[in-house]
This record gives C-alpha cells, sequence and structure tokens, in this order.
C-alpha cells in the first residue's frame, strides 16, 4: 500500500482472528485479522527488498519485491499531511451519475442509526494525522457532499480539532448551495520553515470541472519569484493533460487554458516543487514537457476506498509524498467494503501504481 524511505506498509484482510506473518528481507511483522496494517520499518533507503505475506499470491498488487524510497539528504525542516474529498454529509456512496452503471451498482450507505461514513472516516483521518503531529494540514476541497452549512459545520468539527496548523480550500461540491462557502480567501500562502504552501482555489461555482483566473495564477508566480524557499501548490482541481491530443473530459480537470499557463508558472519557477490536487479519487503523478521537474499529483480520497491522507516530509535537500490509508478498524470495514463498487472495479480504477502513491523528489 506504501513504502518510505525506511518503511514498507501492507493492507490486506483475512479471516477474524488470524494471525499472518509479513516479511520484507529480513523483518518481519505479526499482525492479527480481520483487518491488517503490517508496517515494516527499520528498513534501508532507496533499496529493493523482496516481500512475502504468508498465504498470498504475488499479484500486481502485492509484488514480490518492493523498493524504498531515496532518503532526501538534509534536516527534517517541515512535515505537512493532506487530505481531500472528505464529502461530510453524503450518504450514498457509489453513484456515478451514469443510470447503466448505477443501476448495476452496488450503491452503498450505512444502516438507520449508524455513524455517517464521512465522520468515521474523517474522526480516524485525523487521529492518525495528530499521531504525526505535522507543522501544518492541508485539506484539498469538496469538503461536504453539496455545500450545505450543516455539512460544513460537521467537516469544521472533526477536523477543527487540528487547530490553527489546519487550512483548507473549497472544491465543487462545496460550491453547489452557496458559492462563497469555504471560499477561504484563497489563494493564500503558508509559511513553514524551509517550505512555502500556495493554495489555490480552482472552484467555479456551478461547475464540476475547474478553473483558475488569471488573477490567481499571476499571484502564484509573483509568489515564488518573492522567496528562494521550495514552494509547494496545492487546489482541489488537476491540471488538464496538456501533452495529449486525446480526449480529456473537462470535468476532471482544470479548463485547457488556465492549465497551461499555471504549468507554464511550474517551468519558469524552478523552486516550485510540485502541485497536489484531488477531485479525481484517483491516485496519479503527471509530468509534463514545460515542466518536467514538477510533479502534479492527484490523491485518493478520504471517504471510502483507499481511505486516503498524504504525508510529506521536507528536507533540505528534497521532500518525501507517502500515501497513509486510514487505518483504524471501523475505517478499514468502511473502506474495504467500497472496492465492491463501480461493479467491482473501483480498487483498480483508484488505487494507482505505488510510484503514483508513495515518491521523493529532490530539490
Amino acid at each position: 500500500m506504501s513504502v518510505g524511505p525506511n518503511e514498507v506498509t501492507v493492507t490486506f484482510t483475512s479471516e477474524p482472528e488470524r494471525v499472518v506473518t509479513t516479511r520484507v528481507g529480513d523483518r518481519e511483522v505479526e499482525t492479527v485479522g480481520p483487518f491488517h496494517v503490517a508496517r515494516v520499518e527499520g528498513l534501508a533507503a532507496d533499496t529493493e527488498y523482496p516481500l512475502a505475506v504468508d498465504g498470498a499470491m504475488v499479484t500486481d498488487w502485492l509484488p514480490s519485491r518492493v523498493r524504498t524510497l531515496v532518503q532526501p539528504p538534509g534536516e527534517l525542516l517541515a512535515t505537512i499531511a493532506t487530505a481531500n474529498d472528505v464529502h461530510f454529509g453524503e450518504t450514498e456512496c457509489g453513484r456515478t451519475g451514469d443510470a447503466a452503471t448505477d443501476s448495476i451498482g452496488p450503491i452503498l450507505g450505512v444502516g438507520p442509526g449508524d455513524t455517517p461514513y464521512p465522520v468515521v472516516m474523517g474522526r480516524a483521518a485525523v487521529a492518525e494525522i495528530t499521531q504525526l503531529d505535522p507543522d501544518a494540514v492541508v485539506v484539498k476541497g469538496d469538503l461536504t457532499d453539496c455545500g450545505l452549512p450543516e455539512q460544513y459545520d460537521a467537516f469544521l468539527s472533526t477536523y477543527g480539532v487540528l487547530g490553527p496548523r489546519l487550512h483548507h480550500v473549497r472544491g465543487n461540491h462545496d460550491a453547489m448551495a452557496d458559492p462563497n462557502l469555504a471560499a477561504e480567501g484563497a489563494p493564500y500562502a503558508v509559511e513553514l520553515a524551509g517550505v512555502m504552501l500556495a493554495v489555490l482555489d480552482t472552484t467555479a461555482p456551478g461547475s464540476v470541472g475547474g478553473a483558475l483566473p488569471a488573477e490567481q495564477v499571476d499571484w502564484l508566480d509573483a509568489l515564488a519569484a518573492s522567496t528562494m524557499t521550495p514552494v509547494l501548490v496545492f487546489g482541489h482541481h488537476p491540471v488538464w493533460n496538456v501533452d495529449t491530443n486525446d480526449p480529456v473530459d473537462p470535468n476532471y480537470v482544470i479548463a485547457r487554458e488556465e492549465s497551461v499557463a499555471l504549468i507554464d508558472v511550474f517551468g519558469r519557477r524552478a523552486n516550485i516543487a510540485g502541485y497536489f490536487a484531488g477531485h479525481t479519487h484517483t491516485n496519479r503523478v503527471r509530468y509534463f514537457a514545460d515542466a518536467p521537474k514538477v510533479p502534479c499529483v492527484e490523491v485518493a480520497c478520504g471517504k471510502d476506498y483507499p481511505g486516503a491522507w498524504a504525508e510529506y516530509r521536507v528536507f533540505e535537500g528534497g521532500y518525501t509524498q507517502v500515501m497513509r490509508r486510514i487505518s483504524a478498524p471501523e475505517a478499514l470495514a468502511w473502506s474495504e467494503h467500497c472496492r465492491t463498487m463501480i461493479q467491482g472495479i473501483y480498487r483498480d480504477l483508484v488505487l494507482g501504481p505505488i510510484d503514483a502513491r508513495c515518491f521523493t523528489r529532490l530539490f
């Protein structure tokens, strides 16, 4: 599921109470079912290890070998956590809007009186982020299901315990009922030791797809020009795949011309070191010809499978991204249930390869 410079984490299910051994090289951990989170630590960076889980076959999702991430050089300067697509207020999971797909389903929900699944996932994510104790937390949009004030209040009630280090920006779902809900004055910057965070508002109220007015592009250009420190950029919508002539669904990206302008800034400002989005509920990394050193990243959603948040550790010489799967038993029970969505292929659509979930970018 995840790799870091000194760790490998494998998640899986088994019969209740079954004890399973996971081995990475000569290190092993035992976990007890039904929900297993086998985190093997103490590994060497940038090293390939044999990987095995007792009783499990080798597949694309459980390879026989795994490589840890490169460790960026220098001192650790800052730690950041992000989440996106947490959808407080949502009660149906898996509805796509396509009648043929939805007629097969399944459409999932919880029983009467049960804790709503966005709350289950949110509380568990916040508990894990609190344990990490990051310097900043950025929630990158779709905080709510349809932008109702009570849904936004539920988001703030859950994530607000993180205190002043919490920063957020709206997504398209948040502007459905109120075009100003959760706008948070974006764009805005968050200055940390050794790194600048730039938070963009890519939402166009009334539209599913994203937009980025020229004023925000110019703001980012000026911000990057004003500092020598690395700049990490965050927004809800991914950029348009400008390097392809294949059709692109505009509902999933920032509009093409505005994406071109944004990528142009990425290419001209050498200290911009990454763009991080959500919206697609998918793990993906793209690099573009006009900004070949800037990963343009999508991180899977927090509300269903795999139930994700991302950890960033910024060093003097680079940073790491490690996608974390929300691992409380009640969260894993729900996210595993959600693997059945979209006719049972949801995992294969959204999980992405390991190097889209976890990577190192050197400065």
